[in-house]
């Protein structure tokens, strides 16, 4: 009989110990919240997701007029810190994740082997060039949720990626709360971006206004950011139910890493990479 080696097992073990502990939060939070359907900041809770992007991402697919039971993300981590986690490990939705880092993609191929089949994870450092290695994982270019968190090139990719008519109906997001709530920026198209200025951190990403421009432009509407200040909600008016403009939501929030880093806020933030490199969204 073949034994699997010592450290396979003790990684599934963590791995499924992560697992259980994920869905028990998960159910703790959902139970223990005071949900409001038109209050946004009440949707929250957390399961497997480093805020409370769980919760959102529920409500927001419960009213999907159709429903593919798809996802796509891109920053899929090692496949149980993420934002499609729940979907996959909780409600068994199929989908793509995909993953730059090879020691959190070799874990997370483990996992998603083991525990739900109709996932696959992709090892794949995202480049706009280069996305149709994605898409030609996708079982549909309208999956019912996207996430896109890399920490460096999301816009370009973005752009790219719905250039390609990807159309997702519900999108979440990574904004940089340090250009403000107003501004319209990314920074330039780099090859091989590493996260951040070395000096402080906050230079990557895109702006919650130039999110905002650009899926207005696409048609979509915005709903919320998340109160930790990480992510940023849009959707697909055409395939969910939902009035934008009578919600009391969060219209923005402050990076609760950065706020950790860099007291104060953007406005003490901003001078510290406003002479470096950016783009406006137009």
């Amino acid at each position: 009989m073949l034994l699997a080696p010592a450290n396979f097992v003790n990684s599934n073990f963590l791995h499924v110990n992560r697992m259980s502990m994920g869905c028990a939060r998960g159910a703790l939070n959902a139970a223990t919240r005071r949900f409001q359907p038109g209050n946004t900041a009440s949707w929250e809770f957390s399961a497997f997701s480093q805020n409370g992007e769980d919760g959102i991402i529920e409500e927001l697919l419960s009213r999907l007029k159709v429903q593919t039971r798809y996802f796509v993300e891109i920053g899929a981590a090692d496949g149980l810190e993420n934002n499609t986690a729940y979907l996959a490990f909780v409600k068994k939705y199929s989908g793509v994740m995909v993953e730059g880092d090879p020691l959190k993609s070799r874990h997370a191929k483990r996992v998603l082997w083991a525990m739900n089949h109709g996932v696959h994870y992709l090892h794949a450092f995202v480049e706009p060039a280069k996305i149709g290695i994605i898409l030609d994982r996708c079982r549909t270019r309208t999956p019912d949720f996207f996430s896109l968190d890399i920490d460096g090139m999301d816009f370009h990719v973005a752009q790219a990626l719905f250039a390609a008519d990807f159309r997702p109906r519900v999108v979440c997001v990574e904004y940089n709360s340090a250009y403000g709530p107003k501004a319209a920026l990314t920074v330039p198209y780099q090859n091989s971006f590493g996260y951040g200025d070395r000096r402080s951190g906050l230079y990557y990403g895109v702006s919650l206004g130039g999110w905002q421009l650009f899926f207005a432009r696409l048609g979509y509407e915005f709903v919320t950011v998340e109160s930790n200040g990480v992510n940023a909600f849009f959707v697909d008016p055409v395939h969910v139910d939902l009035d934008v403009t009578g919600l009391v939501r969060i219209d923005f929030a402050e990076n609760c890493a950065h706020q950790y880093v860099h007291p104060g806020g953007w406005t003490e933030q901003w001078p510290l990479i406003s002479g470096l490199p950016l783009v406006s969204v137009d």
